[in-house]
């Protein structure tokens, strides 16, 4: 557990001082993990309503941050480029997300247009409205998703890096809330750009 907790710890670390310059990246993921706290409660009361707003807020705030506002340039603070951070992203790095947004975003037109093919994903007591089918899917989806990258991780490194990066996903609401609640106050001071003093002093 203690090696579990120390890589979990390492894998928070450099995920923040690599991949979260941006103020309005911070906040979005502020959003995004606010958001992200109202799927989960709905994950026991409908899971489909869990899945919309997963899907439809808190992962499009969050990679809107990621795609269109975080820094692609060199990273003077890592002393890394942008090549070198994405080559070696733990989680799903911005190549593998397009793949991953490319499916969620098919999800909702095959059910729209091959309802038929689909329906074995909502249970019997459900309607098979495309919108359920696609909540359904979604929500296959981002466990599908978790698991898969578990696996290469596993398969790549260790388990133990495997099993830290999904208690990091699982978690990274909370920890996320922790780490940028600030940031929309920075950003109404004019602060574009994580100044990352804490990052260079360590760094350096």
């Amino acid at each position: 557990m203690k090696d579990l907790l120390k890589t979990l710890e390492t894998q928070r670390w450099d995920d923040h001082r690599y991949y979260h310059h941006s103020r309005v990246n911070q906040t979005l993921h502020l959003i995004s993990a606010l958001s992200f706290l109202v799927a989960y409660v709905y994950l026991f009361i409908d899971p489909v309503v869990s899945a919309l707003i997963a899907w439809l807020f808190s992962m499009s705030t969050r990679q809107i941050g990621h795609f269109f506002f975080e820094p692609k340039g060199y990273d003077e603070i890592n002393l890394a480029t942008h090549e070198y951070k994405e080559e070696i992203k733990v989680g799903y790095n911005l190549k593998r997300k397009i793949v991953l947004l490319s499916i969620c975003a098919l999800i909702p037109v095959l059910a729209y247009w091959m309802p038929q093919y689909l329906t074995w994903a909502v249970p019997a007591a459900y309607e098979d409205t495309p919108v359920r089918i696609t909540g359904m899917l979604w929500l296959f989806l981002g466990i599908a998703g978790l698991t898969f990258r578990v696996f290469q991780l596993w398969h790549q490194e260790s388990l133990l890096a495997g099993l830290a990066w999904a208690m990091k996903i699982i978690t990274d609401p909370v920890h996320d809330i922790k780490m940028y609640y600030k940031s929309p106050f920075y950003l109404l001071r004019g602060e574009w750009i994580d100044p990352m003093d804490h990052v260079r002093t360590s760094v350096h």
